[in-house]
């Protein structure tokens, strides 16, 4: 029997982050203990709170993390729900959802009438007792343009209280008030210490712009027994770690894809026992939530580990079956963190992906480089160059409609600090056949162009792309270990897979010289740098 149930209670936050469960006027299916049900309304006055003007909204899609419904003409929903479940809205264009103080969206209901297993190191979610009457989303409209930014972090990574300051002066307070619609935050948040979640929050509440956060394999509570409850501290401090939400012409889609492994069979935690992958309920949920986003869309995934980043058989497989899903879609793009290296892959349909065009994968360079390792500068903060030759710092993902393009900006950096040149001092007229440029472009992939002359007056000279490390980067390391013999530093070169070289021309005058390199990146937008050298 159908009824119409009101409940005293607000649509509020608790403190604990969740938004609790609320009646709107609409009528609803009382609970059965396996099924959720609410309205999605359009809260006015942004009280929280359906009142009698606050109608409901139809078509907004409601999920459990697996099934994917949308709001009846009323804006009610039905899902099943488990002992384990988080009921989230998936907010609609022109919407917005809740957010805290610091900017953390709050569009999910929390369902663990026990709370989280006992002995795990990191406190979870505590019990949330029965399953509300009615758990409703309340949304408020909002303009959203075509055309927006969207700040990307990946890995801040701090193990300890200095690194978070480190953060903070390296990195965030050259954003705070930036022009953006959003950030994400790719994943490895922080460094295994899952306390240091709240100081990050208020560190990165700093922005301020609304913040949406990707689980990663160090913000994993490891004394969990299995992948099932390995999220449950970031479940209590964030909400769900696979979700979806649509902003202007595009649409999000955040992905867990850290698997790990619990104990080994001695009974000890390992913070290196994970995999990358995704399970199926993930797949089911991104097949359900595609299937009503528009073919002429955008659709962004944002991970931790990159696609490519386990060779894995059933890691592969899981990929591809992600890949068709998305092929569906002609306008794709995804985004991770994880290798602290730089580097750009294109999937095409022998990866799965049936699209026009591969699907563009970015590896984005980290806010933390190479774990926040390094000789420090005069402001006391390590340099932290990433293996591959890239300095730390973020990305900024301009959407305009269904294109995109991806900047990197290098932390404490002038915005056209694009790349590096790597050439002799001084050489010999005789020897300047032979003496090589090297050009590591920071943002470049196999579809960039990059070329070389020697003064305003040399003809440019096409630069070929090669994997070898950055020979920068190597001096970097050398310096470090004569500096602070010893100590923990930077790790080993990797052969980088943005680095170009050319040879000097065989008709190099006598002289000083610039030096001039353009490289044009994926977007068609094309950067120049110079580097003098004397021709002896």
């Amino acid at each position: 029997m159908r009824k119409s149930i009101r409940l005293a209670t607000r649509c509020a936050l608790a403190s604990t982050g969740l938004l609790l469960g609320c009646a709107g006027s609409s009528p609803v299916t009382p609970p059965d203990g396996t099924h959720a049900s609410g309205v999605v309304f359009h809260d006015r006055n942004g009280n929280g709170v359906q009142d009698r003007f606050d109608f409901g909204i139809a078509g907004v899609g409601v999920s459990n993390g697996r099934d994917v419904v949308r709001t009846d003409r009323h804006g009610r929903y039905r899902l099943p729900v488990s002992d384990d479940t988080i009921v989230f809205v998936i907010k609609p264009s022109g919407f917005a959802v809740p957010v805290d103080d610091l900017g953390i969206p709050r569009f999910y209901y929390i369902h663990k009438p026990a709370g989280s297993p006992d002995g795990l190191f990191f406190p979870g979610v505590e019990p949330t007792g029965p399953l509300p009457a009615s758990i409703d989303f309340p949304l408020r409209r909002r303009a959203e343009s075509d055309a927006f930014d969207v700040l990307l972090f990946a890995d801040s990574q701090p193990y300890t209280q200095e690194q978070l300051d480190w953060l903070a002066h390296d990195v965030i307070e050259e954003v705070i008030g930036i022009d953006a619609a959003f950030g994400i935050s790719l994943g490895d948040l922080v460094g295994d210490d899952l306390a240091l979640f709240e100081p990050l929050n208020r560190t990165m509440g700093l922005v301020g712009i609304p913040w949406h956060f990707v689980l990663g394999n160090h913000d994993l509570n490891y004394r969990a027994q299995s992948d099932v409850y390995a999220d449950e501290t970031f479940e209590r401090v964030y909400g769900p770690a696979t979700y979806a939400f649509d902003y202007g012409p595009a649409h999000f889609i955040v992905l867990d894809d850290v698997v790990y492994g619990g104990a080994d069979a001695t009974g000890e935690f390992s913070i290196r026992n994970y995999t990358g992958g995704l399970t199926p309920d993930q797949l089911r949920f991104v097949e359900g939530y595609l299937a009503d986003v528009p073919r002429d869309e955008l659709v962004v995934l944002a991970m931790h580990i990159p696609l490519e980043g386990n060779s894995d058989s059933l890691r592969v497989a899981q990929n591809r079956e992600l890949l068709a899903a998305l092929s569906t879609h002609p306008h794709t793009f995804s985004i991770a963190g994880h290798t602290h290296t730089q580097h750009q892959e294109f999937f095409g349909a022998d990866a799965g992906f049936e699209g026009p065009e591969p699907h563009h994968q970015l590896v984005q360079g980290t806010t933390s480089g190479s774990w926040w390792l390094g000789e420090r500068d005069e402001l006391d903060i390590p340099h932290a160059t990433m293996r591959d030759g890239t300095p730390n710092g973020y990305g900024i993902l301009h959407v305009d409609g269904s294109s995109f393009a991806v900047r990197y900006k290098a932390a404490r950096r002038p915005a056209n600090y694009q790349m590096h040149i790597f050439a002799p001092e001084a050489v010999a007229r005789a020897d300047a056949p032979e003496a090589e440029v090297l050009v590591n472009f920071f943002s470049g992939s196999e579809r960039s162009r990059v070329e070389m002359r020697l003064g305003p007056a040399g003809a440019w000279i096409p630069m070929e792309q090669v994997e070898r490390p950055d020979p920068y980067f190597i001096l970097l390391k050398r310096r470090d270990l004569e500096a602070n013999p010893g100590t923990p530093t930077l790790p080993v070169a990797d052969p980088s897979r943005h680095v170009w070289s050319a040879l000097l021309p065989p008709d190099a005058p006598l002289g000083t010289f610039a030096i001039e390199v353009r490289a044009t990146d994926d977007y068609g937008t094309t950067f120049v740098a110079h580097r003098v050298i004397r021709i002896e």
